[in-house]
């Protein structure tokens, strides 16, 4: 009993601290960033979020994109398809208790079931089972959870790596990446740091086609993706179903 108590407490104190670590962050981004009288409410961080759009941009060009287009060439799609379902089989778990939280009784049932079949039937989520049972996704991730329950998506953020946010997710971030991410569990470091390299990857390699149509549409893609992701985001706290916003304010008359 000794010994699980001197194992918990670090690992919780751990936590802690990249929790507290991730608000000072967002502190310190909307207390250093001065913005103007015409700057949009949703983006009050313009400059520094169009720097860390260019940053992710520079090092998807670099690396991630042509890494990605590789395995794409390389990889069977049946394999691909394979490797997808087995992340996505961990996400449903992680789903299901965020669907808890929420009190969403239909979706975490779904979402236990999902996993539950695939990862027993489907080969520990390498086969999608459930789609097949006609057993639908249903992600929840824990900023939903945090909206759910009246928590305000505040100001549009660009995470260096992990790309758009919103403030509120991005305090959700670290529960999301280490409570709801069984990959950190793995006690192995070889192996885990092996499932991170293919999972960021294999939905690199997903987004390749959506990526080129982007290029070809959008005028200003920073504007384009961070319009498309907030609307998303809000569409996903409220289950498709948001409510009207209010106007936003007209600027004042010269």
């Amino acid at each position: 009993m000794s010994d699980v108590g001197k194992t918990d407490r670090p690992a919780a104190g751990g936590f802690r601290r990249v929790i507290s670590a991730s608000v000072l962050l967002c502190g310190a981004l909307l207390a250093g960033c001065a913005t103007g009288p015409n700057a949009n409410p949703k983006d009050p961080l313009e400059p520094f979020n169009r720097s860390m759009f260019e940053f992710n941009e520079a090092l998807d060009e670099a690396v991630l994109k042509p890494v990605a287009t590789g395995y794409q060439t390389v990889t069977p799609e049946l394999v691909r398809r394979g490797v997808g379902n087995f992340f996505r089989n961990i996400e449903d778990l992680w789903s299901f208790v965020n669907s808890v939280l929420q009190l969403k009784g239909e979706a975490a049932a779904s979402n236990l079931m999902r996993f539950t079949f695939n990862s027993t039937f489907g080969l520990a989520g390498i086969l999608d089972v459930a789609t097949e049972m006609r057993i639908d996704r249903q992600p929840e991730d824990f900023g939903q959870t945090l909206g759910r329950w009246g928590v305000g998506a505040g100001p549009y953020v660009v995470l260096p790596f992990f790309g758009p946010s919103t403030l509120r997710d991005t305090v959700a971030l670290p529960v999301d990446k280490t409570v709801g991410d069984p990959v950190t569990k793995v006690e192995d470091i070889p192996v885990r740091n092996t499932l991170w390299t293919v999972r960021l990857i294999d939905n690199r390699a997903q987004l390749l086609k959506a990526g080129e149509v982007l290029e070809e549409v959008a005028l200003d893609k920073y504007t384009f993706l961070r319009d498309a992701h907030l609307a998303r985001r809000r569409n996903a706290v409220y289950d498709g179903n948001p409510p009207e916003e209010a106007p936003e304010p007209e600027p004042p008359a010269d």
